[in-house]
């Protein structure tokens, strides 16, 4: 049993750990886990096309930081959102996705496949879905809505830092 003093000094430690404003205090910064590698999945559960296809529904829409629904995308948002419409998991966030993809060769890039640049930050730190023919459908930045743009323009074509497959099909 508590003695009288101990439950004080308890309850005093106790209530200093109640926030009465309503704030919900950032989580503790865990350590980096590099994601499993995602199991490639068979192109009849996602035809690379439908994947494409899918993306395109969504041109236009603004972006939104954090954004993962057709009210508003961030890059990784958008991607993990197109997969998600065919059942297929991916990691959440561009760096992620980055490291749980399947490497492939720049000349072997299909539709479906995730396009990474080296933007804001070193490594991966902007995903795009390729369309095929040079083309990839991405949500841009902050003053930009989702658009399909060239790979092959001076812009992205020096961002480029390499692609991934989640799709399992032949190069």
């Amino acid at each position: 049993m508590m003695t009288r003093h101990a439950l004080v000094v308890w309850l005093v430690v106790a209530a200093g750990c109640v926030s009465r404003t309503g704030a919900v205090p950032k989580p503790f910064p865990r350590p980096h886990r590099t994601p499993d590698p995602v199991a490639l999945v068979s192109p009849l559960a996602a035809p690379p096309a439908t994947l494409a296809a899918t993306a395109l529904e969504y041109r236009g829409v603004p972006f939104v930081d954090g954004g993962t629904s057709p009210s508003g995308f961030d890059c990784s948002g958008f991607t993990y959102f197109v997969f998600q419409q065919h059942g297929i998991d991916i990691p959440r966030v561009a760096a992620d996705q980055y490291r749980a993809g399947r490497p492939i060769k720049a000349t072997a890039i299909q539709p479906g496949d995730l396009l990474f640049f080296q933007t804001v930050a070193p490594g991966a730190s902007h995903v795009a879905l390729a369309l095929g023919g040079n083309a990839f459908v991405h949500a841009p930045s902050a003053r930009g809505r989702v658009r399909v743009e060239r790979l092959s323009s001076s812009y992205w074509s020096r961002r480029f830092l390499g692609a991934r497959r989640f799709l399992d099909v032949t190069n």
